[in-house]
């Protein structure tokens, strides 16, 4: 990525911000794109592909400063990283949020093994988000969407997508997802409220319609969603060793922390305890008295968070990370083919269009670090 734009945060910040795009791959392997129908599998890769949401990174990285972006580069139609890893049901999810990492048409295709393997991949992602993420300030997914609802009525042009599906719907995270130390709370918002409204303030001066969650909010299996809850358990983990120096060592505190920071269900063991925990299954043999310790720990743990006002600290602390979504109007920065086929690459205008929101966006987070990150006024709540 060569220069920088002209409203380029200063060096310090720089590491500290994480802009990403989930759904602009376009790698299939062989192995398997041989297993499923030539022609089925590009229509599903044309609809399911978040076409120049790449572009649109490219030019918010330039303009931040921030050196390049973070790209997952396998298909959306092989393996969907914004999703919790699994197969969806055959029929199809009765509901877009219900949907899981592998879809049809691979959902069919692969016989278990190819599905653990290909989970591999999902693992590997997820480490990498993990080395990326840790002391960041904001994480911004790029995404694009259809220009069209399905009633037929125009989509705005960007949307800013900051709330869980689950909170949306009941106010509260949905029971089960993540663990239940996690405060409801907390599920308002995944962005600092100021900088979502900064943005979207910045983007409307620049001529763009901008709406918020909406047409959807976010999957509890997104990355946005995950991070957040990622976040949380890895600071409260800190406050609590600073307290209890003793425990770092613990392997039933150790084994505690490792589910709390399952947040993308991968872990067996993690998820043994959970199981414990919430559904009062026994232990494998050999295990008793390890899960026993470690429900000693959940309750220490439990008892610390709900005594140390560690939940407003990290609720209103600046450095609270925030990660948000931005969906782009896919009509703006990509030509879409009518007939189904793979779009043609941007014209002159579209990527002058996507150059103008990475600016305009710079623009926004530079003055919400310089303006608004510090605000201190008095909260009703």
């Amino acid at each position: 990525m060569e220069g920088v734009g002209e409203h380029a945060l200063p060096e310090p910040l720089r590491s500290r911000i994480f802009v990403h795009t989930v759904h602009d791959g376009a790698a299939i392997p062989p192995s398997f794109r041989e297993q499923v129908d030539p022609q089925e599998l590009e229509r599903s890769f044309v609809r399911e592909r978040d076409w120049g949401a790449n572009l649109v990174a490219y030019h918010l990285a330039r303009e931040l400063g921030v050196g390049g972006y973070g790209r997952v580069t396998l298909a959306r139609v092989l393996l969907d990283f914004n999703r919790f890893p699994g197969t969806t049901p055959p029929g199809g999810a009765t509901h877009p949020f219900e949907r899981l990492a592998i879809n049809p048409p691979f959902a069919d295709a692969l016989h278990h093994s190819e599905k653990m393997a290909l989970l591999d991949s999902f693992d590997q992602i997820s480490a990498e988000y993990e080395r990326r993420i840790r002391g960041n300030l904001i994480m911004l997914g790029v995404h694009t969407y259809d220009e069209r609802n399905a009633s037929q009525t125009s989509r705005p042009h960007l949307s800013l997508v900051t709330l869980p599906a689950g909170y949306q719907l009941e106010a509260r995270m949905p029971y089960g997802v993540f663990d239940p130390l996690y405060p409801d709370r907390l599920a308002e918002s995944t962005c600092n409220r100021i900088l979502r409204d900064r943005l979207s303030l910045e983007l409307e001066r620049g001529g763009f319609r901008v709406s918020g969650n909406h047409p959807y909010a976010l999957p509890e299996g997104s990355v946005e969603v995950r991070s957040q809850v990622w976040f949380f358990f890895d600071t409260v983990r800190r406050e609590y060793e600073l307290a209890h120096p003793q425990t770092k060592t613990d392997d039933a505190h150790g084994l505690v922390w490792t589910m709390l920071l399952n947040t993308n269900l991968r872990l067996g063991q993690a998820e043994a305890l959970r199981g414990h925990l919430q559904r009062y299954r026994r232990p494998e043999p050999g295990q008793e008295d390890l899960f026993a310790r470690a429900v000693r720990a959940y309750e220490t743990i439990g008892a610390f968070i709900a005594s140390a006002e560690i939940v407003t600290k990290f609720r209103r602390a600046p450095e609270r990370p925030s990660s948000l979504a931005l969906e782009v109007r896919k009509d703006l920065v990509c030509e879409m083919s009518k007939d189904g086929l793979a779009p043609a690459s941007p014209s002159p205008a579209m990527k002058d269009r996507a150059r103008k929101i990475g600016e305009i966006m710079a623009a926004a987070v530079a003055r919400y670090f310089a303006t608004d990150r510090h605000r201190t006024e008095k909260r009703l709540d």
